[in-house]
């Protein structure tokens, strides 16, 4: 983590505010489909945001976790290393995001590297790795591991193809949000502007 002081004023209270979206429940869960996609013999951090942090910080998870939602020969990050340097660990993080984009989480659901490495918002990494999780579990190509009960499916997109026949008919139908004139009169109305006649 990077030395920095304590933050006061409205810093503190942001800080603050994105400290309470980090959600402890999500994160066993989290760290429970990692290490069962990984497949390996992972170490199970200790409960808590900074154990949780630290445990994804220098970016081998990450790399070996998105490498494991490919076939076999198609990962999409060749080398990982397991380097002490910061920039390094950093490196492999925007590896991670990179890769995440290509195979199909949206850039609105991907944290920045430093939300991860400084820990300044690791709701984020928690809403980029679910967002990972649901797309596995949607694809469904038989890369996914764990439970499909873990994350939600996303929509798949349902595409209607009509004749040209069906599509002349439709102009044909008048729809009931169209509304109806049948009962309707102008009787007892005033032009537009007269007084009301109170009687």
């Amino acid at each position: 983590m990077a030395n920095r002081g304590p933050s006061y004023g409205l810093s503190r209270e942001v800080q603050e505010k994105i400290e309470q979206k980090y959600d402890p429940e999500l994160e066993s869960r989290l760290v429970s489909w990692i290490i069962v996609q990984c497949g390996e013999q992972i170490e199970h951090p200790p409960p808590g945001r900074q154990h949780f942090q630290t445990w994804l910080m220098d970016g081998t998870l990450l790399c070996k976790l998105i490498n494991s939602l490919h076939p076999k020969g198609n990962e999409p990050i060749a080398k990982i290393s397991e380097s002490k340097m910061a920039f390094k660990q950093m490196e492999q993080i925007s590896q991670f995001l990179k890769a995440a984009e290509m195979y199909g989480v949206r850039t609105t659901d991907i944290f920045q590297t430093v939300d991860l490495w400084e820990g300044k918002d690791m709701a984020a990494v928690q809403r980029t790795l679910m967002a990972l999780g649901s797309l596995a579990v949607t694809k469904d190509d038989g890369c996914y591991k764990g439970d499909p009960s873990w994350f939600h499916r996303k929509a798949q997109q349902n595409r209607r193809g009509f004749s040209e026949e069906q599509l002349r008919q439709g102009q044909n139908v008048i729809g009931l949000q169209m509304g109806s004139n049948k009962g309707a009169s102008q009787s007892g109305m005033t032009g537009y502007g007269m007084p009301r006649q109170i009687i």
